[in-house]
């Protein structure tokens, strides 16, 4: 399972979606070794189709293809019904559709795209101090726990 957890830090995420991918053959196994980088990729709706865009998914070791290209532009597989409403949702929030997981389900690559609303400098501030105050206390109970 890969993590986009940039993703998590910049935007604020209000609905989920999860959508099959096509992919090839070594593509599957490279992200099977977990060999992907989502941090600067997005999820775009073109005609009527939703498309994964600039995700980073590496060359198998032994692949031997030399036209590969890693960045390239995969097609998302999801109902009609679930595309037109994940794109009303984001158009109606103002929201980004972004990529937060890669991961295997019953054997299949999925991808969990979410809309999520970019967050302010000032609340990605707040979000670190309460990260850095739940790790101190999570410190202070470790402390006075019976071991």
């Amino acid at each position: 399972m890969v993590d986009n957890r940039k993703a998590k830090f910049n935007y604020d995420i209000k609905d989920t979606l999860e959508a099959g991918i096509v992919l090839t053959g070594a593509e599957v196994k490279s992200i099977r070794d977990n060999r992907v980088d989502l941090k600067d990729s997005f999820v775009k709706v073109i005609g009527s189709e939703l498309w994964l865009v600039n995700a980073d998914i590496a060359k198998f070791k032994f692949s031997n293809d030399p036209k590969y290209d890693a960045k390239r532009t995969r097609k998302l597989l999801v109902h009609t019904k679930e595309l037109y409403q994940l794109n009303s949702k984001s158009k109606q929030w103002g929201g980004t559709l972004v990529p937060l997981k890669m991961y295997f389900s019953h054997g299949k690559a999925k991808v969990l795209v979410g809309i999520g609303r970019g967050k302010k400098d000032r609340e990605k501030r707040n979000t670190e101090k309460e990260r850095q105050l739940d790790r101190e206390l999570h410190r202070d109970r470790l402390k006075y726990m019976v071991k």
